[in-house]
């Protein structure tokens, strides 16, 4: 069945909305009082006849006090693969992580993103054409993990795979849009039932499933990297001992104060993330484009051609999640890192090419190293990027990390 697509041109990101602290994991809310992080989000069009970017956050991701999600979708040749990926990655994700507890988080991302490619391959397949549009993909997860990386201190009340946490349709109406964010945020888009139903069968079925085929017939192809943490820094910690709080039917897990934050990033085509340590950039992502000599290989060796930069004469980014024409050449395996966080971690920039486009990843820094609010972070570098003349649409996400206790930042 294909999933229904808002009728706008434009792609839409579910609602931002907004909570003193407990999300309850769902899409697109803020944690006025989190502990460990705050996010901002600012985007527009520029100059683009259409909006083709889309954006998720999860605070607390999979129920654990201190984790996160957050991923921008960057669409060419349509909104639709964007658009799709923002209400349901994250939910593909959280199924992974079930489903192979036991593998380690960059493979699980790996995994994330070959299913979320099949997936839009088949709706491409089911829409008889009208939907072949694609998206480039950076995404970022904080994970709270014990010293040999397991999470021990979780109890067997989180969420499972059949039960993505979600809320219920009382739940989001109860919540108000976070104030100064109505120019920004955009309706949800109700395909995520549908994706939900996608994951179960496809857990039922994963011996037979095509999405394993597609696994296969891609191959490897990921490309792999590792920040290390200082040696001269402490690893922040949890502010409270490993304990459960209860609310709205979903188990809160808050860590012990001996846990690791670990920030693991997975990234396809040019969307970028960018880590601030101790005010230097640090680029945690890859960007694949056909002007890069190991992809342009990659793609020759397969029967296809770079020309002007371009896969086939046609696109510009070598990776990305759909395109399902060019998935013999464009294929969706991510480039993945795994940082562990430490004091002189302040900030995650994650942004679409837009930006990119216009500033380096240290003037990006710079910029917004004394804002402490990250929304205003976050708007600092879209403006930046709209006065520089950008000619692509722009999205960014700035996640600023609290440490050792740090008094939380109320939203405006």
């Amino acid at each position: 069945m294909t999933p229904r697509f808002s009728d706008s041109p434009d792609a839409r990101s579910k609602t931002i909305t907004t909570a003193e602290l407990d999300t309850y994991g769902i899409l697109n809310r803020h944690s006025q009082n989190h502990p460990t992080f705050q996010v901002g989000v600012s985007e527009d069009k520029g100059t683009r006849r259409t909006m083709e970017d889309a954006y998720s956050f999860v605070v607390d991701f999979d129920a654990v006090r201190g984790q996160g999600f957050f991923a921008i979708f960057d669409g060419h040749a349509g909104k639709h693969a964007a658009e799709w990926c923002g209400i349901n990655f994250h939910e593909y994700l959280l199924s992974c992580l079930h489903s192979t507890p036991d593998s380690p988080i960059p493979d699980i991302l790996n995994q994330t993103f070959h299913k979320v490619d099949e997936t839009l391959s088949r709706i491409s397949e089911e829409s008889e054409g009208k939907m072949h549009s694609g998206c480039t993909a950076v995404t970022a997860f904080l994970r709270i993990e014990d010293a040999d990386g397991r999470q021990s201190f979780v109890h067997p009340a989180s969420p499972t795979a059949d039960s993505p946490i979600s809320a219920t349709e009382s739940e989001e109406a109860s919540v108000d849009s976070l104030p100064g964010n109505s120019g920004d945020s955009r309706d949800a888009v109700g395909s995520t039932d549908e994706a939900t139903n996608e994951l179960k069968k496809d857990k039922k079925s994963s011996s037979k499933s095509r999405i394993r085929k597609a696994l296969r017939s891609i191959g490897g192809g990921s490309i792999s990297g590792k920040v290390a943490s200082s040696s001269t820094t402490s690893t922040p910690r949890s502010l409270s001992p490993s304990s459960t709080r209860k609310a709205t039917g979903v188990t809160i897990t808050v860590p012990p104060v001996d846990a690791r934050r670990v920030l693991y990033s997975a990234n396809a085509g040019d969307a970028r993330g960018v880590l601030c340590r101790a005010g230097k950039a640090v680029r945690l992502t890859y960007d694949h484009k056909g002007s890069d000599k190991q992809e342009a290989k990659r793609i020759t060796d397969a029967g296809g051609f770079v020309m002007s930069g371009r896969v086939n004469g046609v696109l510009a980014v070598t990776r990305s999640l759909g395109d399902s024409s060019m998935k013999e050449f464009v294929v969706g395996a991510p480039y993945t890192t795994e940082t562990e966080l430490c004091d002189e971690d302040e900030f995650l920039i994650l942004a679409c090419d837009g930006l990119w486009d216009v500033v380096n990843d240290q003037n990006a820094v710079e910029l917004i190293r004394d804002i402490d609010e990250a929304q205003a972070a976050s708007q600092k570098l879209l403006k930046h990027a709209l006065a520089n003349h950008t000619t692509d649409n722009v999205t960014v996400v700035v996640i600023r990390f609290k440490h050792n206790g740090a008094t939380a930042v109320q939203s405006a």
